[in-house]
């Protein structure tokens, strides 16, 4: 398995792969924003809006590949403000379900780790649902976990869940 970085072009050229996993994680049952059913256009007009995000330094996404087959993806968003540019959160962490279980979503999460440290980034941020898998992923990864919201977020089914709220640090904090 590989991961890679996409700069715009490349995510661009992704976007109906990308679609394509957003579709099945939301069929899947994950809570990362979306109801079911997932249109495609809704999808491709997703990662479209990633495309132009990472164009502007906004966000940057990492792909995991099994030979030619995109397995996952997650990304990172960075706030605009002066005071807040040392931290980034960490969104969309997807695996598609027939790459569950084979260390790919701990593989995505380790490079968007490593890739904030490496561009200064001290302090990471996310937000899933309480008692999902990828709970137990942050947990295990040493993530520190501050509490939960009570109806935070729809499932894909429409019922309202709550979410955990995580945070790790990276490094030093300093203004940047």
């Amino acid at each position: 398995m590989t991961t890679t970085r996409l700069d715009a072009a490349e995510l661009r050229a992704a976007t109906a792969e990308l679609a394509d996993l957003l579709i099945d994680t939301v069929d899947g049952g994950a809570s990362i924003g979306f109801l079911a059913p997932l249109g495609r256009a809704d999808a491709v007009a997703h990662w479209r809006e990633r495309a132009d995000a990472v164009a502007a330094g906004r966000h940057t996404v990492w792909v995991a590949r099994l030979g030619d087959r995109l397995l996952g993806t997650v990304a990172l968003t960075f706030p605009d403000k002066p005071n807040s540019r040392h931290r980034a959160e960490l969104v969309k962490l997807m695996v598609h379900r027939d790459g569950r279980g084979q260390g790919v979503g701990r593989t995505l999460l380790t490079t968007a780790e490593t890739g904030a440290a490496a561009a200064g980034i001290t302090l990471l941020h996310l937000d899933t649902e309480t008692g999902s898998p990828a709970e137990s992923l942050y947990l295990s990864a040493g993530w520190t976990r501050i509490g939960a919201i009570p109806d935070y977020a729809a499932t894909p089914s429409g019922a309202l869940h709550p979410t955990t709220i995580f945070y790790k640090r990276l490094g030093t904090a300093t203004a940047r």
